[in-house]
């Protein structure tokens, strides 16, 4: 695949508003969210939980919950995924946009070893044509992720894996199909301050190598920093604040932003 030229769009998000809709009264998650991503670009969607961040995520996915009204464009390099059936963004899932969630195991089989794993996704786009061909990606895909020993845990089942190998297992099913967007949903709650770094780190070389453009859901502002790019506050579905990651964390201009900043900070005090 060719490398997307730096800035290229390619995902643009245009007064979002998603509805809870339950039997007795309806919840407003998301409220007119506007932003866009490009090629290369990193958007950190920072907030508390509740916030609405992680509905914006999973609707940019296409999965915006039972029940969920959703209203507004989503569009990636172009593809309305709004109007899209699921059959088409099935195929957008793993294929042009890579998903890396909270917890792994979300995205791991407990049954089924890693490299298996890999190889199903491989061929599920066909990226590779049989079998054999889709097993020789395997370890380069997972050195990708990080992964230092790939043979090893390509046959690993995801219980004989510590949390980080799991991560970075999970990192490569998204990255198999060398996609135009990733979304990472919270990734490194569950990790030791080191492979925190190595993951976020692994990001950015992403970005700068592969193009690879980075819609990031976090509450961590250790996280945000670390990513860069440009960060959207949100609280109670609505973005407050906006701007380049040093301008928001350092020099907020709104109260909500300079009151989250200051709390995490005498947190870490």
């Amino acid at each position: 695949m060719s490398r997307p030229e730096p800035g290229h769009p390619v995902l643009a998000v245009e007064n979002l508003t998603v509805d809870h809709v339950g039997r007795h009264r309806t919840v407003r998650a998301v409220d007119g969210v506007s932003f866009t991503v490009g090629a290369g670009e990193a958007l950190t969607l920072l907030g508390e939980s509740g916030s609405g961040k992680t509905t914006v995520a999973r609707t940019v996915l296409g999965l915006p919950g039972r029940g969920a009204r959703v209203a507004g464009s989503v569009r990636l390099a172009g593809t309305d995924l709004r109007a899209a059936d699921e059959r088409t963004l099935s195929r957008v899932r793993g294929r042009r946009v890579g998903y890396v969630p909270q917890d792994p195991t979300g995205a791991l089989d407990p049954l089924r070893r890693i490299g298996p794993q890999l190889t199903e996704v491989l061929r599920r786009h066909r990226i590779a044509t049989g079998r054999r061909a889709a097993r020789a990606l395997v370890p380069e895909l997972l050195a990708t992720a990080g992964v230092t020993d790939p043979e090893r845990i390509a046959r690993s089942h995801p219980h004989e894996l510590s949390g980080g190998q799991r991560q970075r297992a999970a990192l490569a099913i998204a990255l198999a199909c060398g996609p135009e967007l990733l979304v990472a949903d919270e990734p490194t709650t569950a990790l030791d301050v080191l492979v925190r770094a190595q993951v976020l780190d692994l990001f950015g070389r992403l970005r700068a190598e592969r193009g690879t453009a980075l819609l990031l859901v976090t509450h961590d502002l250790e996280a945000a920093r670390r990513v860069g790019g440009r960060i959207a506050v949100m609280r109670d579905g609505r973005v407050v604040e906006s701007g380049p990651a040093e301008r928001v964390l350092f020099r907020p201009d709104h109260a909500f932003t300079a009151e989250l900043v200051a709390t995490r900070e005498e947190a870490h005090r």
